[in-house]
């Protein structure tokens, strides 16, 4: 099968599926609301990062990024579904490199939409606060959270091929990005700037502390997303459907 129709067979899974239209639209609502609340809390702080305060919903709203990811990917494994696309698609790299591919797409787009929000609740909660903003780092935190958003997907589809397990892929990096980075960041100073998700979030701060710089920190989560989708694509190939 071309690579064309290929694409088109698994956007139309991605439609169909209706977990996954709402894991996309759950990423907007909650990154949405949760940033116009970090908009109108206290401002006093001497490192307050208006940047920042006006995109923190991301940090709990690329949970449904991770979401959709994982579940794209881990709805082949359910009994008999991988048999049936490998039958009518035997390279099985194709086939993960379309599926990697209708995954990247509308997480960016969405991502791309959900941060341009984000910043506008942000900066409306924020009032004077957000001020000192100029525009050229208010287009790099929209861009470059989309972009985050979009490699957060992509690092779970990679792991749920791995794992072959949705269930198993939120396990594992829904703690992480809540839990274990924040300990570790606590424990480890700037080694936690190359944490997938913490190099990553670099770009959303209008001056970020620390070894790496907004786009070089995105650019090491980029690298983590290369590796697990590496992974999925070595598990997929080497491993029975």
């Amino acid at each position: 099968m071309h690579f064309t129709p290929l694409l088109r067979s698994e956007w139309l899974k991605i439609r169909t599926l209706r977990s996954l239209p709402g894991a996309l639209l759950a990423l907007f609502a909650a990154t949405t609301a949760f940033s116009a609340i970090a908009g109108v809390s206290d401002a006093s702080d001497p490192g307050f990062d208006p940047l920042f305060m006006a995109l923190s919903g991301v940090l709990p709203g690329q949970i449904a990024a991770i979401a959709f990811g994982a579940m794209a990917v881990s709805s082949e494994f359910h009994p008999g579904a991988l048999r049936l696309t490998l039958a009518a698609v035997p390279r099985r790299g194709r086939w993960f490199a379309a599926k990697a591919a209708v995954v990247a797409v509308p997480a960016l787009l969405v991502g791309l939409v959900t941060a341009l929000a984000a910043l506008l609740a942000g900066r409306a909660g924020l009032g004077a606060a957000a001020g000192g903003l100029g525009a050229g780092e208010q287009v790099r935190g929209v861009v470059g959270c989309g972009v985050y958003l979009m490699l957060m997907a992509l690092f779970a589809a990679g792991i749920a091929a791995l794992l072959r397990s949705g269930v198993a892929t939120l396990a594992l990096l829904v703690p992480f990005v809540l839990v274990v980075s924040f300990v570790i960041g606590d424990a480890t100073g700037t080694v936690a700037d190359f944490l997938p998700d913490k190099a990553g979030q670099l770009v959303l701060r209008q001056t970020p502390e620390g070894t790496l710089g907004p786009w070089s920190g995105l650019a090491v989560t980029a690298l983590w997303t290369a590796a697990a989708l590496l992974a999925g694509a070595w598990s997929v190939r080497r491993r029975d459907a």
